[in-house]
């Protein structure tokens, strides 16, 4: 069948976005990681997928595939192209958007600048909730890397899918592509994780690099940036706005903390459109 798609990205985290209300289509775990391929397919981070929500409130309902194939439970970046989507396809012209996903509801405001702001939701630090393997919370963890006697001291949180902090001197010489598919794997996290690299620039601004969970390194991750904050919030460096600067652009943050949710705020672009045969 032929199968309409859109391509956008979010600071240059990218995706391969399907209308799955106008079309219908099955998309298997071999075609998605055939389709993300950057040689032969079409290239992406991640696959989105909206379709009818179940819930009676919600306005859509999307799905994240990451390139593997495994299906991830949020992705700030992916709701503000999501948003951006479902307006350019012409199946809604509200400004503010209700979106049901794996782990629950989150809401979006298209700004009259054009940017999108997205609820992310309260963070949760339970460890069982995350899921982490620990006694009880903390605001930080030591891990240990596995083969050797070194530990790493990093937060952990979930902002909708679980996340570890990791925070560094240096971001540019942070070992990210070593250090990063270590902790992705680590045994205390039984559902792998997103692991975040963040220096602190000031307490209103800081800079972040993010190994995500079955893509890689990716140019940027809303919710890794979420994560970040919190980190930084409950080890009292950073303020409630947050400028966070990534590889591929900059989201502007706030979080009051406790049970406050995190509000993101960024852009969403189209790069183009196309079909393909599957």
């Amino acid at each position: 069948m032929l199968l309409r798609f859109t391509k956008m990205h979010g600071l240059g985290n990218d995706f391969m976005m399907v209308d799955l209300v106008s079309q219908s289509a099955h998309i298997n775990t071999t075609t998605i990681q055939e389709l993300s391929d950057r040689k032969t397919g079409i290239g992406f981070d991640q696959l989105l997928t909206v379709t009818p929500p179940d819930d009676p409130e919600a306005d859509f309902r999307y799905t994240i595939y990451n390139a593997d194939g495994s299906e991830a439970e949020q992705c700030g970046n992916g709701a503000r192209c999501l948003v951006r989507f479902v307006r350019d396809q012409g199946l809604t012209t509200k400004s503010f958007i209700r979106l049901q996903t794996h782990t629950g509801q989150i809401t979006c405001q298209l700004e009259k600048d054009s940017n999108i702001t997205v609820n992310m939701g309260t963070p949760v630090l339970q460890p069982a909730r995350i899921p982490f393997t620990a006694d009880m919370p903390q605001i930080l963890y030591d891990l240990d890397l596995p083969d050797s006697h070194d530990q790493v001291s990093a937060a952990v949180v979930n902002v909708g899918n679980p996340h570890t902090v990791i925070t560094v001197d240096d971001l540019e010489t942070a070992p990210v592509a070593s250090l990063g598919p270590i902790l992705e794997s680590h045994y205390r996290f039984p559902e792998k994780v997103n692991v975040g690299f963040m220096q602190i620039l000031s307490r209103h601004h800081i800079k972040l690099r993010v190994y995500e969970r079955g893509v890689g390194e990716t140019r940027a991750c809303g919710s890794g940036a979420c994560a970040a904050l919190v980190a930084g919030r409950l080890q009292g460096l950073l303020d409630e706005n947050v400028e966070v600067d990534l590889p591929g652009g900059k989201l502007c943050l706030s979080w009051a903390g406790d049970d406050s949710p995190i509000m993101m705020t960024g852009p969403a672009c189209r790069i183009y459109e196309g079909r393909l045969q599957i």
